[in-house]
């Protein structure tokens, strides 16, 4: 089933920009935004790590843990006004969450719901048999096996658009880029074809503006008094109106908190990337240096320029692994003198560690509040503050070495300067993240159908 080229602007709204977003601005959006398509982003680099575990233990989980509340919240008025939704909260088990989703649309009455699953980007067999090293430490995976939890490929638009000619209304992925998802509705309904790399360029301008929802509608923007933003506690989610060209104009709803200026917008053109002539992804390497931004009319900034060149051959891949314990201790200073007092608190936990004998591989140090984000170089000449924070946290082999971090700052209650309170103490397991290039031929992108 191949779609008649669309010619009128497709509309697609950012329905979230990570896994624990907000869910009523993208009710919002399906029901009053005329929407084509509404596209979630929920899937960090993490984040599929951790519902790989949350899978290993039922194989019916390892999807987003709010895929039901979304679901359940949107899907009568995205049924309703025939909004399709694209999502990566398949994240490790795509097939279960669009099972789960058929499950909710049968319990909201909502009739013939065709939903996908798209598979493929679990790679973990393959990485284990290969001879791959990471990119960022240049170190053997092989050496890192038996410390495995995922390893998870960068899927492009290619199995969502498929999903979409096949009639999808919902597509549920794992691991996509995240541009690959607003790019992939584009494709289906304008007929682009998959080496156009100049459209595809752009498209992945729109897909980048469009990923981190809030964040280009004001979130993460805000600065009192430079950059004043009206009604954050109702911060309405973005609109694209993407052209036939793949011009775009970014706006939100007229009654959403948060606006859509030039600055919001060049801020998210700019975030998160490393090399704006060559943005590679899965779809094409994009080039962001001939991006122009213009605004239209309150709330309407158009965006053009985006162009391409032909993708890689490789596609990156996220391998999460265990790396050992973090345990954290913090206690509270304040009134005159907190900061005297937290530094002593500190220097006793540092004797403290090293008289017990507590086997660390990393230590941190920290007064929030004073040094903790920029260091003391850039803290010193600042005012004395009236209360501050020290955080003791580390990074060792074992738990139980771990969790005695934490007991040496609550010992600080009663073994430690005067005024401590507040401590809270915890110790957890780590999973770090880093990536290898693999061939493409290893990776086989699919989709499944679950009708409800």
């Amino acid at each position: 089933m191949i779609a008649t080229p669309h010619r009128q602007p497709v509309r697609i709204g950012a329905g979230a920009g990570y896994s624990g977003d907000r869910i009523e601005p993208a009710v919002e959006l399906a029901e009053h935004g005329a929407l084509d398509y509404l596209v979630f982003e929920c899937l960090a680099e993490r984040t599929i790590a951790i519902a790989q575990q949350a899978r290993s233990k039922d194989p019916e989980l390892g999807y987003d843990p709010l895929l039901e509340t979304r679901m359940a919240a949107v899907l009568p008025a995205a049924i309703r006004n025939g909004v399709r939704i694209i999502s990566n909260m398949g994240a490790a088990n795509p097939l279960a969450a669009a099972r789960k989703t058929a499950g909710i649309a049968r319990a909201l009455g909502l009739g013939d719901v065709k939903i996908a699953a798209v598979t493929g980007d679990d790679v973990l067999d393959v990485v284990r048999q290969g001879n791959f090293r990471f990119e960022e430490s240049g170190e053997s995976v092989a050496s890192y096996r038996d410390r495995l939890v995922s390893a998870n490929a960068y899927l492009g638009s290619a199995a969502i658009v498929e999903a979409l000619a096949a009639g999808a209304q919902v597509v549920l992925t794992g691991r996509v880029a995240d541009p690959s998802l607003f790019v992939a509705p584009l494709i289906h309904e304008f007929g682009w074809q998959m080496d156009d790399w100049q459209t595809l360029g752009q498209a992945t301008v729109t897909g980048h503006l469009l990923e981190c929802a809030g964040q280009i509608t004001g979130g993460y923007f805000a600065d009192p008094g430079f950059k004043d933003v009206p009604n954050l506690a109702r911060l309405g989610f973005p609109i694209a109106e993407v052209a036939p060209d793949g011009t775009v104009v970014i706006t939100k709803l007229p009654q959403a908190g948060g606006r859509v200026t030039e600055a919001t917008c060049k801020e998210q053109l700019m975030y998160e990337i490393h090399d704006p002539q060559r943005y590679l992804q899965p779809d094409v390497v994009a080039d962001f240096t001939q991006v122009r931004v213009m605004q239209e009319a309150p709330d309407r900034i158009r965006v053009s320029g985006g162009r391409g060149t032909p993708r890689t051959d490789t596609l990156k891949v996220s391998v999460a692994y265990f790396d050992g314990y973090i345990g954290e201790g913090q206690i509270s200073y304040g009134g005159p003198g907190a900061l005297a007092r937290a530094r002593l608190a500190l220097d006793i936990v540092r004797e403290r560690l090293a008289l017990t004998g507590v086997e660390t591989l990393e230590l941190r140090f920290d007064l929030i509040g004073v040094n903790a984000l920029h260091g003391d170089t850039l803290a010193a000449g600042h005012a004395e503050p009236y209360e501050v924070r020290a955080r003791v946290a580390g990074r060792a082999e074992s738990l139980a070495q771990a969790v005695r971090i934490g007991n040496e700052v609550e010992t600080l209650y009663t073994n430690g300067p005067a005024g401590g309170g507040g401590v809270t103490k915890s110790a957890r397991e780590v999973v770090a993240v880093q990536s290898v290039l693999l061939p493409r031929e290893h990776v086989k992108p699919a989709f499944s159908l679950v009708e409800a």
